[in-house]
Formats: structure tokens, sequence, C-alpha cells
């Protein structure tokens, strides 16, 4: 652990003793349920963090203070009611037994929501202008309802205090109301609020006046901050550091958190999240500029993702805070590992942003690869016990993401674990997304499972293709198929595939069709292949149109992930195209006719072109399963109450002859990665 004990130094915000420099910073986690509160979920989710060693824990991402800024969109914490006090009291209570300090973002969103949720109310900005993101407009606030919504701060931070937590921190950042009145860009007022920058540093030094005075001086409060808008109207950096520098000196500010990029944009809140196609730590230097003209500590956390980056960043003095909040969503033991010389066996994350993108479609934050995190509540477990019952013999077929958490997990329960993958390596369909030009990170995924299978002495066999009879002869007490499946092109026969008139997604990232030079891609998936196949035909000089059936390309990736996507795509001149279906593929002497009908007025178009490559999602690899299924004791049977309710599954409990089989992931029906490992984990937890 000595070459990182820089991140084992405590240190003190006010008189609040950290106990090391990593903290887990304020995001929006979807787990307040019961109108805003933190109950069970909640609580075990950040004890988790606790448990694993992190430092400071700052909750709540956009936690309101007042009835009039929704939280129902993000099931965020409401701090407008004392109703939360002794769910607080819980919060702290199970994170202060492990040693680590809580503290919750609070926040007006002013004109950054929707209003057509709960209470429906008129949403307030200074000068009424609307944010593109919700698309929502607002009034103009009245001054009347400034010192209304002033002394809502000042009550929320003192339920805060009495719930036991040990801070608050003020939102001034992702164009929330404080930095709302702060920027040009959104705050034309003429009056005492607005104007000059005194008069645009009133509300909120007006806010932090109020807080400070309701929770008194040793009670910590901190403000976020972005380091630059990114926006010729907004606010740049010079500014920013102007503006962290008149809060310092009013000495009632116990640090800042700093991240980079305003977010009132599809594009700029793809910065503000930074997914795996963003350089590591790409806006250090933003908080490195806010620290060198504040005297209080500076937290930065943006795309820091392994314990070497938080190593040379604290050594080289730019924070005093390293903030790895998605690196504790991948492994919140993260901190605990460090400390025990198991860096490598640290799930590390991999900027897939699965959990943030599915915070923007209002649904809660899981892990793509963690199916555990923030399921502690539901029993699923961070590490694996062994079995206390008899040893079995597990085969598992398939080498991807199901497969390889199917095998790590039963090899944890201490069962002898066969894996028997056709393929020359591991990953699956990972391997193929971690060939797009934005995607290669996803390989970490199948990395961190290769390691973990070697060090549990899993028996791998790769390059072998599994029939019945060779899973006979292993006698296997549990066989697991997690055989995948195959690209579904035979769902139109118009399409001509059996006359090779098209290929699909895998073919052209796997490397075993060529890029043609001028290319129509249809995806009527919309999620990551059909974009990865675009962009990585663009990189390699084809001339590119991706089409969909769907309302735009990408409609199903998230909103941190579709504008890199869409940067990228535009910069390669590939032309986007929606509402029209692929209705038949034929061949018109050396080249391809691609007809495609609008959907809405049934008017057709041709295009012509000399390769097609459809996105149309997955059929199952089911042979296998169907051949094994009747000699099996359970016939293939998953029983799902008892799978949903993380429980036994009740053939491990049952007497009979013959193997237990299952079947996850994609051979079962198309989902996603977390989709399977999740399966993997609940059922194989209990063999």
């Amino acid at each position: 652990m000595s070459q990182y004990d820089v991140l084992f130094q405590p240190l003190n915000i006010n008189k609040l003793t950290i106990r090391n420099r990593i903290v887990s910073t304020a995001h929006a986690e979807v787990y307040a349920t019961d109108g805003g509160m933190t109950t069970d979920r909640y609580v075990k989710y950040y004890e988790e963090k606790a448990k694993g060693g992190c430092g400071l824990c700052i909750c709540g991402g956009s936690s309101v203070v007042a009835i009039d800024s929704p939280q129902s969109w993000w099931s965020s914490v409401n701090l407008s009611t004392d109703r939360i006090i002794p769910h607080f009291q819980n919060l702290a209570d199970a994170v202060h037994k492990h040693g680590g300090k809580i503290m919750i973002q609070i926040t007006h969103m002013g004109r950054r929501s929707r209003w057509d949720g709960e209470n429906w109310p008129n949403l307030m900005s200074p000068s009424g202008i609307r944010e593109p993101v919700h698309r929502a407009t607002c009034k103009t606030i009245e001054v009347e309802e400034i010192w209304r919504v002033i002394a809502d701060f000042a009550k929320a931070a003192v339920r805060a205090k009495e719930g036991g937590l040990d801070g608050v921190e003020l939102s001034a950042v992702h164009q929330h109301m404080i930095d709302q009145f702060w920027s040009p860009r959104v705050n034309k007022r003429t009056d005492e609020w607005g104007g000059s920058f005194e008069g645009r540093m009133k509300f909120g030094m007006e806010v932090l006046k109020a807080v400070r005075e309701a929770v008194g001086p040793d009670f910590v409060v901190g403000m976020r901050i972005t380091g630059d808008e990114f926006h010729p109207d907004g606010l740049d950096h010079e500014e920013m550091k102007k503006i962290a520098a008149y809060y310092d000196a009013t000495g009632m500010v116990d640090y800042f958190g700093v991240v980079g990029s305003g977010c009132d944009t599809h594009n700029t809140l793809a910065n503000v999240i930074p997914n795996m196609s963003y350089p590591p730590e790409p806006f250090l230097h933003l908080a490195s500029g806010i620290k060198a003209v504040v005297k209080v500590p500076v937290i930065h956390a943006q795309n820091i993702k392994d314990p070497n980056q938080a190593k040379r960043i604290l050594e080289e003095g730019f924070v005093d805070f390293v903030g790895m909040t998605r690196a504790h969503i991948a492994d919140p033991h993260f901190i605990a590992k460090i400390k025990m010389d198991q860096t490598d066996q640290i799930r590390q994350c991999v900027g897939a942003n699965y959990c943030i993108d599915r915070q923007y479609m209002g649904l809660d934050v899981l892990c793509i690869q963690n199916a555990a995190t923030s399921r502690e509540y539901m029993g699923l477990p961070h590490i694996i016990e062994k079995t206390d019952g008899p040893v079995r013999n597990v085969v598992v077929i398939g080498g991807g993401p199901g497969g390889m958490e199917a095998a790590r997990v039963a090899a944890e329960r201490g069962h002898k674990v066969t894996l028997i993958e056709k393929a020359p390596e591991l990953g699956g369909q990972i391997t193929l997304a971690a060939k797009a030009p934005q995607r290669d990170q996803m390989a970490g995924i199948t990395r961190w499972l290769a390691m973990e299978l070697d060090r549990l002495g899993v028996d791998v066999r790769l390059n072998t293709a599994a029939d019945a009879d060779m899973i006979r002869g292993l006698n296997a007490d549990v066989c697991i198929l997690a055989t995948g499946g195959t690209p579904f092109l035979s769902q139109n026969p118009e399409w001509g595939e059996e006359e090779g008139l098209v290929v699909s997604t895998w073919d052209i990232l796997s490397g075993k069709v060529e890029p043609g030079k001028n290319v129509l891609v249809y995806d009527t998936i919309c999620e990551f292949s059909g974009m990865s196949a675009a962009d990585y035909l663009a990189s390699k000089g084809s001339l590119v149109e991706l089409v969909t059936d769907d309302i735009k390309p990408g409609v199903g990736i998230g909103g941190t992930t579709f504008p890199t996507y869409y940067r990228s795509l535009y910069e390669k001149e590939v032309i986007m195209t929606s509402d029209l279906m692929l209705e038949k593929v034929y061949r018109e002497g050396d080249q391809l006719v691609a007809l495609l009908e609008n959907e809405y007025t049934g008017q057709q178009e041709e295009r012509v072109v000399d390769q097609i490559v459809i996105e149309n999602g997955i059929r199952p690899d089911e042979a296998l399963y169907y051949e094994l299924k009747e000699e099996s004791r359970n016939k293939g049977q998953i029983d799902v109450e008892t799978l949903f309710d993380i429980k036994p599954q009740p053939v491990l409990s049952e007497s009979g002859d013959g193997m237990i089989l299952w079947r996850l992931g994609d051979c079962v029906s198309q989902r996603n990665t977390h989709a399977a490992i999740y399966d993997a984990l609940r059922l194989c937890m209990h063999l």
C-alpha cells in the first residue's frame, strides 16, 4: 500500500476530518422513495461505500430544498419537509459506523427540470429563459420568490444538520438556480439581482449567508461549481476563477467541488460525465485553476478511474480530494482493495455511462458490470461467500459477460467450474463492441472477469465448440448455457440475406467483411451497434448513410453518450436519416439497391450503394438448450418468483437424477450486458 500513501492522508474540511482523499461526489441516484426519503435501498448503497473505505460520500445530487423544484422525475431527496430528518439519521448512522463521512448536495433547480410532474409548478429562472435539455418553459422569478427560495435553502440545511449529516453542498453547477443567476447567458436582469458582477452574485451570496447563519460556523458548507461553461455567451474559466475567489473571500465556504462544462445543452451535458471516448481527467486543469485562487480544499471528479491516476493528481497538487464516483459504482470496495494490496481485483469503471444514462432517462442508477451495486438492500453481495452445502461440478458454455460472471460467482462459492468458449478469446459481444472507435474500453469488463477466473482456478477452454455429448461427458451437476445468439437478418426475406446481399454489424466490426466504399447502415435497434458500425465504417474511409425507421438514429442511447456519437458522425460527414424502413434489397449490375419507405407517408426512395449493413438485433442460439432440456432435472426452467426475490432456485434443494440446466443472456432473448450479469449473479450466488 505504501505507493498509495498519499491517498490515505487525512485532511480536514472545516473541523471535519476526512480519513482519506477519496470522495464519492454528488449524483442523482434515483433511489429516494416515499416522496423523496432516503429509505433502505438508499442507505445500504452508501453504507457499502463506507464499508469499502470511501472517505467522504456526498449524496443526493440535485436534492431539492423547495416544493416547487420537482424531485419526482429524478427520485431525488426531498429536503423541503421535516419528514426527511429521521431518514437522514438512519443514513448518517449507517455511514458513520464504518468510519465514513456523509454530506448532501442541496439545490433549487430553477428552470432545469420539468413542470409536468409532481405538483405541476411554474418553473422559474432569473429571466424566464427556457433550458434546451428539458424543453420546459419557465417564468421570471419575482423578488418575493427569490427571498422565499433563499429561506428554503437555510431550512433544508438545518434538516440535514438535525439528521446527523456532516455537511451540505450548495449546487452552483449544471445550471441550477444559483449559477443561473451567475451566468449572463441566462441572467438578463437589470435590477439588483443581475447586471453587474456583484448583482449576478447576489442570489448565491444571500443563499450562502442564510445557510451559514442557520447551521453555525462548524457545520460544513461546500459549493460545487463549474470550471468553464463552454458557451461563448457563458462563464469562461477566468470568470469562474473570479467567482470562486469572491465566495472564498467570505470565509463561509468550506470547500469547492469543481467540474468542467455547463450542461444546459445536449452537447455540453456529455462533457459533465465524460464517457470512455474522453481522455483521462479531461478537465483537471479547470479544477487546478480554481484551487490556485482559493484557500479551502478543492475536490475534482471527472473520469478518474484508477488509483494511479488519483495518486498522481494528489502528489502533483492539482486538487486536495479526488472524486471517484463511477469508480465506486463499479466497485464500492475500491479503497479496501488498495489497502489489502489487491488492486488487480478492483472492478474498474470502463466509462460506459450505463449508470448516468439511466439516470437521464429517469431510471435508477445501475452499473453495467456490477449487478450488486444499489441492490445491496435486496441481499445481492459484492463479496461472495463460500457455500456451506455440497461442492458441485458446474459447466458454463459461453464466455461472454453472462457466462464469465456465472463462472466467477460459482467459483467464488467454492464449486469446481469449467467454462467452454468456441472463440479463441473470452468476451463475446463485448469483444465486438470494443472494436468500435468510441467503445474500446468496454474490453475492461472482459479483462477483469478473465483475471478473476484465472485467480479462482476456473478451467477455461477456448477454441472449443461444446456439444451435448461433451457436456454429458463432463458429468455436470449444473450446466449454464450462455451461448448468445446470431444477428437477426432473416426477419425480412426481402433483405436478401440468403443471396448475400446484406451483412451484419457483427461482420463489419469483427473484420469478417471489409468496409465498402459507399455504405448504407440500416439500424432498427438504435442503440450502440448500429451507431458503432457507422462510426467504424466512416473511420475506415467509407461514405456512410445511417438510416433508421425510428425517430432518430441512436434514440436508445442515453443523454451523456449519444452526443459523443453525433460529434464523431457529423465530423466524418455521415448522413443520418430517420423514419425510413428498409423494405427490399436487390442487385442491379455490380451495385445494390435499397428500397426505403416512409412509414408515415408511404413514399418510397431508393439508394444505390455497394454495401448494406443491417442492425436488427439478435436471435437466440437455442439448439444446444433444446437438445439438453428434456434430460435435465428441471427441464431447463428457472423459477422466476424465486429469481426475482433473490432466493435459491427450488431445484437446488430437491432430490432427483440428472443435471440442472439453466440458460441466461442472449441465448434466452436479447437484452444487454447488465441483464446477463444480473441473471448470472442472482442465479449462481445460491449455488
